[in-house]
């Protein structure tokens, strides 16, 4: 039985092909049923923004059966095009990639934390319809620990690597908690929306400005906030904690006389101005201001990109442990292999002893207590020495790493069991 993994991502394939690969949540049961029906014993499908991904266990999946299973009617898409964008991993291969994605060693931005919720949502999915096995609920749930693992021993999520995550940062290394902080968004960009969106998962009060008062209700709605007129605002920015501009206003909305008298009314408690509009919308001089701490894209951009080079260092702190928890998993599943056959195997001996033990009794005549635990001993001996060196031998086969070849615990186990007549566990 072979584990697969089988798909497209960000690095292997545009985003246009991946757009028509996705799936919706509510094509998945009927694709899982059509994947088992194809010979996988057991299946998960992994769709994000990022990567479609099939994970199966069977006795053989060809890469045809794998294009079709990812193409089965995505429109427009051509199988023999679908080709030489697909990745097909195997076994160990596939158990390490496993543990990367969950770790999100694999994503686009290392360390983002929303792959692994998707993934657990993938598997919740297909155990729910029943196709996830003894296998894949192992390798899943092993991944589930790994990353959590990686989360709790390195810094791996710990620095913001977005733009809009990086000014929330900012703001809270300025004010500690934002909770009840007020915040005001003026303009619409998706930038702004994004760090808003962070600040109010924060706790923080949102208000929305916008040259057209339909847009700035539609944005406060969006962040259970409330609107303030574009024509005022300047003149209530003593009101608020933080200010996030992305207006298309050609000209700068807020001056550093503006900032000043701010300050003053707010006795020089801190404002913190994220300014991420081009041209900018905040006058630069504003940051020569004490209490005024005014950062602008390129500021974030560089902030983010140092996080980002530093997580990537971290990276090869999680390497190591994903190395390791692929080994540990791997004896496991070795063992695994060899395990019913040693069970298997002392059972029918133990049968066969007790078995010849009973068809003697009347020639051994009656015995002692003592004499009767000899005999017992003695038997059980014989069979112990019988077992010894098959069973060795699987173990010393499921304890080697197999050094890229096949692993040939499976095929010891198959001749023991061949050679003693075992029944299948």
């Amino acid at each position: 039985m072979k584990l697969v993994v089988a798909g497209v991502n960000h690095r292997t394939a545009p985003v246009e092909l991946r757009e028509k690969l996705a799936y919706r949540p509510d094509e998945i049961p009927a694709a899982l049923i059509e994947l088992q029906a194809q010979g996988a014993k057991e299946a998960i499908i992994l769709s994000t923004c990022n990567r479609v991904e099939l994970t199966a266990t069977a006795e053989d999946l060809s890469d045809d059966m794998l294009l079709a299973a990812l193409g089965a009617g995505r429109a427009g898409v051509i199988l023999e095009e679908l080709r030489p964008h697909l990745y097909r991993l195997e076994n160990n291969a596939a158990i390490r990639h496993l543990f990367r994605v969950a770790a999100s060693l694999d994503s686009m931005i290392v360390g983002e934390p929303q792959i692994l919720g998707q993934l657990k949502q993938a598997y919740s999915l297909a155990r729910e319809h029943g196709s996830v096995g003894p296998m894949l609920d192992t390798v899943l749930t092993r991944a589930f620990s790994v990353a959590k693992r990686i989360r709790s021993e390195t810094d791996i999520g710990r620095n913001a690597v977005s733009v809009s995550y990086a000014a929330v940062e900012l703001a809270r290394e300025i004010f500690g908690s934002l909770h009840k902080r007020r915040v005001l968004i003026v303009g619409a960009g998706k930038m702004s929306e994004g760090a808003a969106r962070h600040l109010m998962n924060a706790g923080a009060e949102i208000f929305v400005t916008n040259r057209t008062p339909e847009r700035a209700a539609e944005m406060a709605q969006l962040f259970r906030g409330k609107t303030m007129r574009y024509e005022v605002f300047p003149q209530r920015l003593a009101e608020l904690d933080v200010v996030i501009t992305s207006s298309a206003a050609p000209e700068q909305v807020l001056t550093r006389e503006t900032v000043r008298r701010a300050l003053e009314a707010r006795k020089h408690q801190p404002i913190f101005l994220i300014d991420i509009a081009v041209p900018r919308n905040i006058d630069p001089a504003v940051q020569d201001l004490e209490h005024a701490f005014l950062y602008d894209i390129d500021d974030l951009k560089r902030l983010a990109d140092r996080n980002l080079e530093a997580r990537r260092g971290v990276a090869q702190e999680a390497e190591t442990i994903v190395a390791e928890e692929v080994e540990r998993l791997e004896a496991k599943l070795r063992e695994r292999e060899v395990g019913p056959v040693i069970v298997s195997l002392q059972e029918q001996l133990e049968g066969i002893r007790q078995d010849v033990l009973i068809r003697h009794r009347a020639r051994l005549g009656s015995l002692t207590e003592e004499q009767h635990s000899a005999v017992e001993a003695l038997t059980r001996a014989i069979v112990n020495k019988i077992a010894h060196a098959p069973i060795s031998e699987m173990r010393r086969e499921a304890a080697e790493k197999s050094g890229g070849e096949a692993p040939r615990e499976a095929e010891v186990a198959s001749v023991v069991r061949r050679m003693f007549r075992l029944r299948e566990r």
